[in-house]
């Protein structure tokens, strides 16, 4: 069984989606009409960097969820999802996939999220970090001995993100390099995404998401709230509302897809970021991209 599965954020890379652009007139038209319904032409930072301007939330964003959608739109009738899941934002992406919700109402709810995301961001400083060759309970015993910090990402075996106040990662990075991690890896990113500090940016969503239109889906959607498969278009909706401010339980959700009868996954979207992680959490399933 195909699992589709979508990317988040950190994907981009400048020149992304051009060549798709260029040669297909379904994409230039869809990446058009996005330029328009969001009011600046994010297909000039996409295509042309710079990659500082690439890399703030508000372009980031709205960028890999087009990349991902015009993957699908070319797939055309190829494109028969099994199950489908994305990782943070990419959630989003394999919602408009699985027929959820439209591209339409999936790139408003993309541009809404980004932008209250980054205004969240700079009501209090906070980051984040990846603490790499460590169990998972080990990071989170350390994070709950710790004040303003939690294990936000699960991304795969012996890769947890941390997500929190300054001086709480910073904190539990020290306690957690002197339980043997590995690596830390400080995250060039605007703040502590999927952490208590995002409350700000869920109220926002919650009316849009409330507003929007969820439609049963093609195929079920493992969601990053709990890892588990969902059809119900109420369920997924108010999941998704949560999912902000709560953490992205992806190891778990590849765990599950697995069991569940996946044996192959493609990524959909820029970069082989996920590939890279499935194989991280079972050496033994197909994993590509496109």
């Amino acid at each position: 069984m195909r699992a589709y599965i979508f990317p988040g954020q950190g994907s981009q890379f400048t020149g992304m989606a051009k060549d798709l652009y260029e040669q297909n007139a379904l994409v230039k038209n869809l990446f058009e009409q996005a330029n328009e319904m969001l009011g600046f032409r994010i297909t000039d930072v996409m295509f042309n960097g710079p990659e500082e301007n690439l890399k703030e939330t508000e372009i980031t964003q709205p960028a890999v969820f087009l990349h991902s959608i015009a993957l699908v739109k070319l797939a055309g009738e190829k494109f028969h999802p099994e199950m489908v899941a994305g990782h943070s934002l990419g959630e989003l992406s394999a919602l408009v996939a699985n027929q959820t919700m439209s591209f339409e109402d999936g790139l408003q709810l993309v541009h809404q999220r980004a932008k209250a995301m980054q205004e969240a961001c700079s009501i209090t400083p906070t980051t984040m970090a990846a603490i790499v060759g460590l169990e998972d309970a080990v990071v989170e015993k350390v994070c709950s001995e710790c004040d303003e910090v939690i294990p936000a990402n699960y991304n795969c075996t012996g890769q947890l993100v941390i997500s929190g106040s300054m001086e709480g990662v910073q904190v539990a990075s020290e306690k957690l390099k002197a339980a043997g991690a590995r690596m830390i890896v400080p995250l060039k990113v605007a703040g502590a995404f999927h952490s208590k500090f995002m409350e700000p940016a869920r109220k926002k969503l919650e009316e849009a998401i409330l507003q929007t239109n969820f439609k049963e889906p093609l195929c079920p959607v493992y969601q990053n709230i709990d890892a588990k498969p969902h059809t119900d278009p109420i369920e997924i909706q108010q999941n998704l509302i949560r999912q902000l401010t709560t953490p992205v339980l992806w190891t778990q959700t590849i765990q599950n897809m697995i069991q569940d009868g996946a044996t192959s996954f493609i990524e959909v979207g820029p970069g082989k970021v996920l590939q890279g992680l499935v194989k991280k959490v079972n050496k033994g399933v197909e994993a590509v991209s496109i």
